[in-house]
């Protein structure tokens, strides 16, 4: 996390720059998400995730985007974690159920993808979410795992579940994927 400080001496832990008009700024960066897709054929979904996790791959455009903090991976469960800060907030001061719902579809979705051999992709079909409480940068660190509930040939069925850093359960999804062959 970066802190930054504005001509007033204030000083933001949120990545963002305060001024004295309340306006903020951010910026970030991000990586040619062709780097991943190319790679969709030639390797193992669970090798993929785990070589995004130890650094060795970038990770794709939404992770920085949503300035997601890391995430873990074994066969058929994956972990994502994020801190919630203001550029997530909706106009009524929580964040927005659209940066939930991203985080749990990654989730389920990478489970799934997990499980895939090489020369097997994904696409999610669904999502289906239920919101628990609201989530402010108060809420600390969320932590959201997808676990495979069961994979066929050519669907997948997933679940996410994800808490906050009391451990409290802020929402829950589940989430179908459709499995399709890539030609590298």
């Amino acid at each position: 996390m970066t802190q930054t400080q504005d001509a007033t001496g204030h000083t933001d832990d949120l990545g963002t720059a305060a001024a004295d008009d309340g306006v903020r700024a951010r910026t970030f960066t991000w990586t040619d998400p062709a780097r991943h897709a190319h790679l969709l054929g030639r390797s193992g979904g669970l090798e993929l995730l785990r070589r995004i996790a130890a650094g060795e791959l970038p990770p794709p455009p939404v992770m920085e985007l949503l300035d997601m903090s890391g995430m873990e991976a074994e066969e058929g469960r994956v972990t994502f974690y994020l801190r919630p800060q203001e550029f997530h907030y909706n106009p009524l001061g929580t964040v927005h159920g659209g940066v939930l719902s991203t985080l749990l579809d990654s989730a389920a979705a990478c489970a799934v993808h997990s499980t895939l051999p090489p020369g097997f992709g994904y696409t999610s079909q669904d999502l289906n979410v239920k919101f628990l409480r609201a989530v402010t940068v108060a809420s600390g660190r969320l932590r959201c795992e997808g676990v495979v509930i069961q994979r066929g040939r050519r669907t997948a069925y997933a679940e996410a579940r994800m808490t906050d850093a009391d451990g409290r359960l802020v929402a829950h999804a589940t989430s179908s994927c459709l499995i399709f062959e890539v030609t590298p």
